[in-house]
This record gives C-alpha cells, sequence and structure tokens, in this order.
C-alpha cells in the first residue's frame, strides 16, 4: 500500500510540477509582502473560499474533458442558494425539505442542459448560455432582486461550522468530493467513457460507448455541485442572494484549463484542476490582503483566464465549442 500511495505521489507531482512550481512561487511572494499569507487562520481561509470554486471545477473538469463547457453553473449557484433560503425564510419550509429542492432545482438544470445538448447535438456554449440566463431570471424574480436573510443556526452551520472546532465544514465536503471524484474519473467505466468521449467521439459511439447517458450524466452531475455550492455559500453568508455566482463559472473554466484540461477534450486530471483552484484561490487572497481593489481583482483574473486559453491553445488544440458558434 505505501508503494502504491508513493507511486500515485509521484506521479502526480511529475504531472503537475509546472503548475505547482507557480503554486509555490506565488505562495513564497505573497509570504515576502505580507507576514498575514501563512499564518493558519489565513490558510484555513483561503481553503475555505477556494471550495465553492472546488464544488464548480470538478463537475466543469468532467464537461471539458468532454469537450464541452457550462456558463451555467454561477447562475446555478445563485438560484439554489437564493431559493432554498426563501424556502425556509418566506415559505416556512422544514430545512431537509428546503436543501432538498434547491438540490433538485440545480440539479434539474444540468439535467436539462445535457439533455438539450446531447440530444440535439446544440452547441454547449449556446444552451448553457440560455439557462444561465434562465436561472438567474427565476432568482431574481423569486427574491424580488432582494436578498433574504437567515439566522437559523441548524442552516448557518453548513457553511460556518467547524469540524472538532477549528477544521471548516466546507473544506470538509470539498475534501470528500476530491476524493470521490478522483475515484470516478479514474478508475471507473464511467470515467474511462468520459475520455473516450472526449478524445474522439465517433470511435466511442462505435466502440459502444452511451455517448448520450454519459454527456446527459456529466451536466447533470455538473448542476448538482453547483447547487451544493450555492446552499454550502448561502449558509456561510447567511442570506441568499440572486446576484452572486456571477463570473463563478469563469473562476471554475480558468482553474480547469491552468490544472491541464484541454478544452478540446479527452485530456484533463482532477489534480491539475485543484492546483488551478488554488491558484486563483492565492492570488484572490493575495490580493485583498495587499489591499487591491476589487476592479483590479477582476482584471487580474481576466487575464489569469486570457493566459491560461492562450497556453491551451498553444498546445495546439482548437476549441470546438468556439468554432461551432462562428460557422
Amino acid at each position: 500500500m505505501n508503494i502504491r500511495a508513493n507511486n500515485a505521489f509521484t506521479t502526480m507531482f511529475r504531472n503537475n510540477a509546472g503548475i505547482i512550481f507557480v503554486l509555490l512561487i506565488l505562495c513564497i511572494v505573497l509570504s515576502i509582502v505580507s507576514p498575514v499569507f501563512l499564518t493558519a487562520d489565513n490558510l484555513i481561509t483561503v481553503l475555505r473560499q477556494v471550495s465553492n470554486n472546488v464544488f464548480l471545477a470538478l463537475g466543469m473538469t468532467l464537461i471539458m474533458i468532454l469537450g464541452g463547457i457550462d456558463l451555467s453553473v454561477g447562475a446555478t449557484v445563485a438560484v439554489s442558494g437564493t431559493l432554498t433560503v426563501g424556502f425556509i425564510v418566506n415559505n416556512g419550509m422544514p430545512i431537509p425539505v428546503a436543501i432538498m429542492l434547491g438540490i433538485v432545482i440545480g440539479t434539474l438544470i444540468g439535467f436539462f442542459n445535457g439533455v438539450i445538448i446531447a440530444q440535439f447535438k446544440l452547441p454547449a456554449f449556446i444552451v448553457t448560455l440560455a439557462t444561465m440566463n434562465v436561472a438567474q431570471g427565476i432568482a431574481y424574480i423569486y427574491s424580488g432582486g432582494r436578498s433574504a436573510r437567515i439566522t437559523n443556526s441548524a442552516y448557518t452551520q453548513i457553511g460556518t461550522g467547524k469540524l472538532f472546532g477549528f477544521f471548516p465544514l466546507p473544506v470538509l465536503y470539498m475534501t470528500i468530493l476530491i476524493i470521490i471524484f478522483i475515484i470516478l474519473l479514474n478508475k471507473t467505466r464511467f470515467g474511462t467513457n468520459i475520455y473516450a468521449i472526449g478524445g474522439n467521439r465517433e470511435a466511442a459511439r462505435l466502440s459502444g460507448v452511451p455517448s448520450k447517458k454519459v454527456e446527459i450524466t456529466v451536466y447533470t452531475i455538473a448542476g448538482l455541485l453547483a447547487a451544493l455550492a450555492g446552499i454550502v455559500l448561502s449558509a456561510r453568508m447567511y442570506s441568499g442572494q440572486p446576484s452572486v455566482g456571477q463570473g463563478y463559472e469563469m473562476d471554475a473554466i480558468a482553474a480547469c484549463v491552468l490544472g491541464g484540461v484541454s478544452m478540446a477534450g479527452g485530456r484533463g486530471r482532477i489534480s491539475g484542476t485543484i492546483f488551478g483552484v488554488m491558484i486563483i484561490g492565492v492570488v484572490s487572497n493575495g490580493l485583498n490582503l495587499l489591499g487591491v481593489s476589487s476592479f483590479w481583482q477582476l482584471l487580474v483574473k481576466g487575464l489569469i483566464i486570457l493566459s491560461a486559453v492562450l497556453i491551451d491553445a498553444q498546445k495546439g488544440r482548437k476549441l470546438p465549442f468556439l468554432m461551432k458558434i462562428s460557422k
């Protein structure tokens, strides 16, 4: 078992050597310019802040390996969190029922994306752009554009609670999901099918891979993860806000591409995505510690996303979902 673990760790380090190096350099620089950066409290804060992006990036990794894209995950975060809190505060629903409905709503959005994309062979970019607007509209219509505050500790502990008094629950959820998705992608037939479809869809079909079922399942999983992220985030913020989630899909996409996931499909690893998420989280945290304006932070994130796409393009990969739009 120790030999296997060592081999797995060595392989992970070798596959992600470049991004690990970048992350270490960032940490060293930030620790020099801000003594607060390497404190235990701040590192826990970074992990708590990146947990939501991990939820979204895990689903996005599967979608991008398929050769697709999902622009609706940020809006799904908003609608799931807003409606879940609203069901509790405004409609008096029991917390477990409201949470279940919030999860179902997000999952249905993902399922809808998958069905439309797989059955009608429409560009994922266009379909998820449409559902992004639909989900945002539902959140604003239900809430009237106003946030709903919740103080019930049974709910807020989902996002603010700590295991053993120091380990944030969102970080625990994140850790469990990472383990599950590493196993799912690397140790199951479902994961093998995802790579096969992303690598060569026609060859996968001729080999008997149920492409439509796999594609629908992947988008449904992404919707489920976005719903979970929305509920955890609303619990952490003590409110359901229809305006949250804007730009979250871009952070997730950037994390995936930084981590080596090809936008053309067929290539990517969960470990790389996690390091990509950490880079974005560390950059955001460092800019906050340095007191950099949120406007400048948007600029920096935009440059990171552009750099990630350029890096992917330099690998000789085409961007199929963009090509479909241009036709």
